[in-house]
C-alpha cells in the first residue's frame, strides 16, 4: 500500500467533476448527430422533391419547345433538348438541338442569323407556356428575320395574345401592321420624348387607305 504514494482526499469528487462534463458532452454530441440525420434526411427529400419538379417541368418545356419550333419552321424540321447528365438532372448542362429541314448543323452557331432568332424564340416560348407571364416584352427581336419568318413570328404572338399582353419594340412595319395598338415614340424637341397612340382594335385591321380617283 506504501508503494501507492499519498491518497488524494479529493478524487472522488475530482472524478464526479469529470463524469459530469463527459456526461454533458455526450449528451450534446448526441443531439448534433441527431441534428446532422435528420438534415440529411431533409436534404434528401427535398432533392427528391426538387428532381421530381425539375424533370416535370424539363419534359414540359421540352414538348413546348418541339411544338413551337415546329410552328415556327415547318412539321418537317427537327429539335430536341436534351440533358447531358441525365443521372445528376439538377446539376446537367441541358444540350439544344436545332435541325431546320435540309441542314444538319452541328452545333447552333452553324444555323443562320434568322433560324438563331427563332430557334431561341421557340425556347423562350417553352418556358413561357410553362407557367405564361401577364406581360412579355420583346425588344427588336425581329431585326434578324426577313419577311417569311417575320409572319411566322407574329402568328406566334397573336396565338399567345389570349393569355398574355405583349409588347414588342420593332421597326418593322410588318410586324407593326399586326399590333393592336400602335405606340410612336418622337422627339417634339431635343431631349424630350413624346408618344403617340394609335388604337386598331376599332379597325378591325381594315385598310385604312381609301384610293384617290
Amino acid at each position: 500500500m506504501s508503494s501507492y504514494g499519498d491518497i488524494n482526499p479529493l478524487a472522488v469528487e475530482a472524478y464526479h467533476e469529470m463524469k459530469l462534463r463527459y456526461d454533458n458532452i455526450n449528451i450534446q454530441r448526441k443531439d448534433i448527430m441527431d441534428a446532422k440525420e435528420s438534415l440529411m434526411d431533409t436534404m434528401k427529400e427535398i432533392e427528391t422533391t426538387a428532381t421530381g419538379q425539375y424533370m416535370e417541368a424539363f419534359s414540359r418545356v421540352r414538348e413546348n419547345f418541339i411544338m413551337v419550333f415546329r410552328n415556327l419552321f415547318s412539321e418537317d424540321d427537327t429539335c430536341d433538348l436534351i440533358l447531358v447528365d441525365k443521372a445528376n438532372p439538377l446539376e446537367s448542362d441541358i444540350e439544344i438541338i436545332a435541325k431546320p429541314k435540309g441542314k444538319k448543323p452541328k452545333s447552333l452557331s452553324q444555323l443562320s442569323g434568322g433560324e438563331k432568332t427563332l430557334t431561341a424564340t421557340a425556347l423562350l416560348f417553352a418556358l413561357y407556356l410553362l407557367k405564361p407571364a401577364p406581360f412579355c416584352i420583346f425588344d427588336e427581336v425581329d431585326a434578324p428575320l426577313d419577311d417569311a419568318n417575320i409572319q411566322k413570328f407574329n402568328k406566334i404572338i397573336q396565338k399567345f395574345s389570349g393569355e398574355s399582353q405583349f409588347i414588342i419594340v420593332t421597326h418593322n412595319k410588318s410586324t407593326m401592321s399586326e399590333v393592336d395598338v400602335l405606340f410612336g415614340v418622337y422627339m417634339s424637341e431635343p431631349g424630350v420624348s413624346s408618344v403617340s397612340p394609335v388604337d386598331f382594335r376599332s379597325l378591325k385591321h381594315e385598310p385604312a387607305l381609301e384610293y384617290l380617283t
